[in-house]
């Protein structure tokens, strides 16, 4: 079966479909100079973009993981996502704390979505 690679780099790919499935890296905000409210929603908007270019789009998630720097931000993170998210479409989520790969990274958001 084919895999088809989206905006690959040397590193990493930004996303792959197979199988009808997508699979997005993990996605982190573009201004780390915004507070964690900021930062999710410019998260989500490149997460809209990525599946657009799938074919896909935030109605089918299969799963969504959120990994926040700190869980005392953890409400302001929830508010971008519950004004994001489509009422009926809430895909299932986890939501961590962890240690991300910049000090200024306040939230990283990987998706799985059906194409």
């Amino acid at each position: 079966m084919m895999i088809e690679r989206f905006e690959v780099g040397a590193r990493m790919s930004e996303m792959a479909v197979h199988n009808g499935v997508v699979y997005l890296a993990g996605q982190v905000a573009s201004d780390a100079s915004l507070d964690i409210t900021g930062q999710t929603a410019d998260v989500l908007a490149q997460i809209d973009r990525l599946l657009k270019l799938a074919g896909s789009d935030k109605t089918k998630i299969l799963r969504a993981q959120i990994y926040i720097a700190d869980v005392a931000e953890f409400a302001g993170m929830n508010k971008a996502w519950d004004a994001w998210v489509v009422a009926g479409h809430t895909p299932p989520r986890a939501t961590v704390e962890a240690k991300l790969a910049k000090p200024e990274w306040k939230v990283e958001v990987v998706i799985t979505a059906a194409v």
